[in-house]
């Protein structure tokens, strides 16, 4: 259920966000006699390439928002709304992503556009895993790519049509059985990419996402998450013990896919989202990138919740051996399901079903949390739950 403490937080930081984009302007006012920029809510440089294929793309079957339509007049105009408040005032995170709603179901989905020159490799390895019989493989976890669209007269740009998806860890995990069932998900994905002989090469926390449609009963704003897409209040959320939902793989654009009778293939270092790959640092040679991957999902581990979650002293020892600096040591994928899956079966249901802490919590948070956490698990224990959720087919 959705916290008071955290929807209180999400107000207070919306309040200072909108304040501080007043106080600028006002500055700005002040010194130069005018908004410095484009005025308050105004498409940018990076939205006109999607106004330019706003009629394009829905004659391929995917309708952008109202703020991408040609004739489109901001919802603020003549009244006294803050286009930060207003729907069609929201602007995109990344000039290259977008959401979009798929007109034949009324699905939303996610635009990304992706270089071919610049990431040769992306498209088809998405596509890859999205062949039979991958796709309908339950371990694959490679995010799914419904469509790749050719954009018309220009040669180097393709549209990837995509799940909306959003961070692994939003909203934040009730249980630490939730935790778990994330971390086989996540494990098993890589472990299917590597099987198929698919080196990810930059699988850090910020490329492994969530499928949250079955936890929120109205769907969220993709570039608000935590209000309702039309941004008339904050979106309610269940949880994942009773939600079940299925965690993703995805950005293949460093990622590599190699013949299977090349053991030892090597790859000139190049750094993803995590900059701390010990071998990177010591060394320009080139690298097998599979033990890579090992220690990039060990340091998710490590960075997310053995540092900064209280209870997950259980995967010290797998975590220490999948991020030593020397990569011939870190074990294989196959090894780390095999080991993660023994420390799983050691853990009791009281263990899974305890609550999961942020270090540092204090007191008075901590009863406010428990007495809802406590509800909450006696519902799911008299609804016969499993304390370690498991994904629906």
């Amino acid at each position: 259920m959705f916290s008071a403490v955290r929807k209180r937080n999400a107000e207070k930081r919306d309040r200072d966000i909108a304040a501080r984009q007043e106080r600028v302007a006002k500055k700005q006012l002040e010194t130069f006699k005018r908004v410095l920029g484009s005025e308050p809510g105004a498409r940018n440089k990076g939205e006109k390439w999607w106004c330019d294929h706003y009629e394009w793309l829905k004659d391929c079957g995917y309708l952008l928002r109202p703020r991408y339509a040609t004739d489109w007049v901001p919802s603020w105009q003549g009244t006294a709304k803050v286009p930060y408040r207003c729907e069609d005032g929201v602007v995109p995170s990344y000039n290259h992503l977008i959401d979009a709603t798929r007109i034949s179901d009324g699905k939303f989905v996610m635009l990304k556009i992706v270089r071919r020159s610049r990431h040769p490799f992306e498209a088809d390895i998405g596509k890859f895993f999205m062949s039979e019989p991958l796709a309908s493989d339950p371990a694959n976890h490679c995010v799914p790519i419904y469509e790749a669209l050719s954009v018309p007269q220009d040669d180097d740009r393709i549209l990837l049509v995509m799940p909306l998806l959003r961070a692994y860890s939003d909203p934040s995990f009730d249980t630490i059985g939730e935790v778990i069932d994330c971390l086989q998900q996540l494990f098993e994905g890589l472990q299917f990419m590597h099987i198929h002989h698919v080196a990810h090469r930059d699988c850090m926390n910020l490329n492994f996402l969530m499928d949250a449609t079955s936890l929120y009963p109205e769907p969220y704003h993709p570039f608000r998450p935590n209000w309702r897409r039309d941004l008339s209040g904050y979106a309610k959320y269940s949880t994942r013990t009773r939600c079940h939902p299925k965690y993703y793989l995805i950005d293949f654009g460093i990622s590599r896919r190699y013949d299977p009778s090349d053991i030892n293939p090597l790859e000139l270092p190049i750094l993803g989202g995590d900059k701390t790959v010990p071998e990177f640092q010591v060394s320009d040679e080139p690298q097998n990138p599979f033990p890579t991957d090992i220690y990039y999902v060990g340091n998710l581990l490590r960075e997310d919740f053995i540092q900064l979650k209280e209870g997950f002293d259980f995967l010290e020892g797998l975590v220490a051996d999948m991020v030593q600096d020397d990569p011939n040591k870190r074990p294989t994928i196959d090894e780390v399901v095999s080991r993660f899956d023994t420390i799983c079966k050691g853990l009791s249901s009281w263990k899974l079903r305890s609550r999961v802490v942020p270090k540092g919590e204090n007191i008075i948070s901590g009863l406010f949390y428990d007495a809802g956490h406590w509800t909450r698990r006696f519902i799911s224990m008299a609804r016969r739950e499993p304390p370690i959720p498991t994904l629906r087919s």
